[in-house]
């Protein structure tokens, strides 16, 4: 699902909606916008370049190094003039055994050089070093970067361990900075015909002169519409004898009967077992669980139109959902993608607002009498049976209530609801 389409807008549409703070920076962040540069450095020696990524091309004339991910193709391409290939096909391995998360986070980075190899710095003509790094991502930018230890946190952390200069091309507009990195904006130094200038002021003309282009870029990916397994909504296609992709015309297509929808063990999902199904060419992956968590409240509004998710004089009536309660551990899938699936709707005419919640809380927890979260483990489970045979369920109700902030987390008292 191209959701990367729509990351304008869902970035924008925060501004309209009432949602906590922090539930916005998460979606924000999880988006990821950056504005930046594409800078090509030329490999010495060779008609080859490495493009890079930077959001700071202000300090393009303080790069100690080019560094790759590790999954970068210029590795597979080049390998017969890395001159230490092996130490380098070593480290790859030991790459793929982390995730993402754990190569990003703020934990030692490691790397190694790819001897022989040197790139040349566009903007002044230096060659540097070029290495690869487990803190570089293939899937962010073009999967290469430009260190410049003195600007960058990651960069400087990377530097330090590995001995690589330290040059300083930026300090701040009073000239008081003496902490390196500084990473803040201020006034280019030792930046040739650029220095003493505002580095807002530099970034375009520093890119314009390295013949850079001007690019955003987003964290965000497009996310993967299938799961293997029978429970969830079939996907309405099918392939024909030629193996050519069409729309399944007669809706809603159903899941087939079947004696067992247990997971097969193999990389399909149950329905490629089933001959009725296959036979017919129908996609044997369903949708995932937000795909119907994306869109259930529309159908609130009119649940028994059997033409259409909800008809036109009842959205016009209804419109969309006045709050949202829910808890912060969805707000990068369900309440993101609903989000981004509303937004689709509208653009083929089901819906006539953008945005699907207009306010959202995020609901406190009952925690027990001890203060932490109910659960058998600790034997402080209250049952709401119990209190409801002793006091009522209405007291049980108002109590609940009136224990505090709706969004603080509060403990259970038994003897307050007296």
């Amino acid at each position: 699902m191209r959701i990367t389409a729509y990351a304008e807008r869902l970035i924008s549409g925060l501004e309209t909606i009432d949602f906590p703070e922090h539930i916005k920076t998460i979606q924000n962040n999880w988006i990821g916008k950056s504005i930046g540069a594409e800078v090509d450095f030329t490999v010495a020696g060779s008609a080859d370049k490495i493009t890079v990524f930077t959001t700071r091309a202000d300090t393009l004339f303080g790069v100690s190094a080019v560094v790759l991910a590790p999954e970068h193709d210029f590795i597979e391409k080049n390998k017969t003039q890395i001159q230490n290939y092996s130490v380098v096909e070593t480290y790859i391995r030991q790459v793929k055994n982390k995730t993402n998360e754990e190569r990003t986070e703020n934990n030692e980075k490691s790397g190694v050089e790819l001897k022989g190899i040197k790139a040349i710095n566009p903007a002044n003509g230096e060659q540097v070093p070029v290495w690869i790094a487990d803190y570089v991502l293939a899937s962010y930018g073009t999967g290469a970067v430009m260190s410049v230890p003195a600007h960058d946190e990651r960069d400087f952390a990377f530097a330090e361990k590995y001995k690589l200069p330290m040059k300083e091309v930026l300090q701040s507009t009073d000239k008081q900075n003496t902490v390196v990195p500084f990473t803040g904006e201020g006034v280019l130094i030792n930046s040739g015909k650029f220095t003493g200038m505002d580095s807002n002021v530099a970034r375009s003309e520093i890119i314009k002169s390295a013949g850079g282009r001007t690019i955003t870029n987003y964290k965000m990916r497009d996310a993967i519409f299938a799961r293997q397994r029978y429970w969830g909504e079939p996907i309405p296609l099918y392939r024909d004898k030629n193996g050519i992709i069409h729309e399944v015309k007669k809706l809603p297509l159903e899941l087939p009967n079947v004696k067992s929808y247990e997971p097969t063990g193999k990389a399909e999902g149950p329905l490629a077992s089933v001959k009725a199904w296959t036979d017919k060419g129908y996609e044997t992956n369903t949708m995932p669980g937000w795909a119907g968590s994306s869109w259930y409240f529309l159908r609130y509004m009119d649940p028994k139109n059997a033409k259409a998710l909800v008809g036109d004089k009842e959205i016009a009536y209804w419109k969309n959902v006045d709050v949202y309660v829910g808890g912060a551990e969805h707000v990068t899938g369900h309440l993101l993608y609903s989000r981004f699936w509303h937004k689709f709707l509208r653009d083929i005419g089901v819906v006539n607002t953008e945005e699907p919640f207009k306010k959202m809380y995020n609901q406190g927890l009952i925690l027990a009498a001890d203060g932490r979260k109910m659960s058998k483990r600790w034997g402080n489970v209250v049952n709401p049976d119990d209190i409801i045979k002793t006091f009522g369920a209405d007291t049980l109700r108002v109590y609940e209530m009136f224990m505090g902030p709706f969004t603080a987390s509060q403990p259970w008292n038994t003897e307050s609801i007296i």
